[in-house]
């Protein structure tokens, strides 16, 4: 039995602030509470790539956005307590391994001083507020067991990007234990997601837009590690966990201060090679080539979560299939390759989300 969307309806008429909603994540989070009736404020520094999903399917016309850096205490703080928001999503962060060991202080701030100052907002926020702050399956330290990693394991990788989000996490819990304690108006949950794909991620240095770049101008792509293994997982699954955790604070106040994680199946972990031999089956004239060059900074070669605590308390597990994920993001790529229209990759985008809720619909029936 999966999780319902009937829930969802408590965003209707609220206010919502999301920080780094120009981001992909943050842009079809954003995407899907608009279409839910919510109020969005968004807090990020930029857009941060070009193409932009964000200024695809939302743009700054319709919903209040602040070109404010994380970083910057006073700015949040007042932008916080001037829209004294119902919800908080925080998503902002310098989310690249390989830039975190280029410039590690960007990334150490960014994603410990970043979180620290968004908590320290909430701290003087004097109305009742669910706050879901999104941190990363690389928060633990990456042991490359087989078996998945637990809320409970232990945390802190030894990149920059890796430490800097498990230190995030321990501010985290500080705030909780020192501040946010069971009476307080504020509830916090934590969410841990991995690896996702999807439609409308240009990021830099990640496998699938690499690609999505290449093959949209016909080139190959050069593929580095075609055997790593990740738990590829559809933006919209991991994004219908962070609204799950957040309606499910409002409803049990119990699960305050718990981490989820929000991981494909166990048994859904495939190599880089199956996700480009899948998606040649759809997309016949993507070509690559692969290289056994020496990697100049550490990278982890598996990464798995034990979901099974979101599962237990939320119902919440994946629903989407390999084919059906590499299928929704490939189709979406390819509809914008198309006609680059916004208005239609909206509709597009939000027939996307329909998709998704219909297939929790149809299976939480079975």
């Amino acid at each position: 039995m999966f999780y319902s969307v009937k829930n969802f309806k408590v965003f209707r008429n609220k206010t919502v602030i999301i920080t780094g909603h120009t981001g992909f994540k943050g842009a079809w989070l954003s995407f899907w509470l608009k279409i839910l009736g919510a109020k969005i404020i968004g807090i990020s520094l930029n857009i941060p790539t070009k193409p932009s999903l964000f200024e695809i399917i939302i743009g700054n016309k319709h919903i209040k956005s602040y070109r404010c850096d994380i970083k910057n205490f006073f700015k949040v703080k007042k932008i916080i307590l001037k829209h004294k928001p119902d919800f908080v999503f925080h998503l902002a962060a310098q989310a690249l391994v390989k830039k975190s060991y280029i410039n590690p202080l960007l990334t150490w701030n960014s994603n410990l001083l970043g979180t620290v100052n968004l908590l320290e907002s909430l701290r003087h926020l004097k109305k009742n507020c669910i706050a879901v702050i999104i941190t990363s399956d690389k928060s633990y330290r990456n042991l490359e067991i087989k078996k998945g990693y637990k809320e409970e394991d232990q945390l802190g990788g030894h990149d920059p990007y890796s430490a800097s989000k498990g230190a995030a996490e321990f501010a985290i819990s500080s705030y909780i234990n020192s501040y946010f304690q069971k009476k307080s108006k504020v509830k916090i949950g934590i969410a841990r997601a991995g690896n996702v794909i999807g439609g409308g991620d240009w990021s830099e240095d990640r496998l699938l837009p690499d690609c999505i770049k290449s093959w949209s101008k016909g080139k190959k792509v050069n593929i580095r590690n075609p055997y790593s293994t990740r738990p590829w997982q559809h933006v919209l699954e991991a994004v219908s966990g962070y609204i799950l955790l957040a309606v499910k604070l409002k409803l049990d106040t119990k699960i305050h201060g718990e981490a989820f994680n929000f991981g494909p199946r166990l048994s859904h972990n495939y190599s880089v090679l199956s996700l480009l031999n899948r998606i040649k089956k759809i997309w016949p004239a993507v070509l690559w080539s692969t290289t056994n060059n020496r990697k100049k900074f550490k990278e982890s070669n598996l990464l798995k979560l034990n979901c099974n605590k979101a599962k237990k308390f939320m119902n919440w597990e994946s629903i989407l299939s390999f084919d059906e994920n590499i299928n929704m993001t490939i189709d979406w790529y390819r509809a914008y390759y198309k006609n680059k229209d916004s208005k239609k990759m909206k509709i597009f985008s939000q027939n996307q989300i329909i998709q998704f809720t219909n297939f929790i619909t149809k299976r939480s029936k079975k």
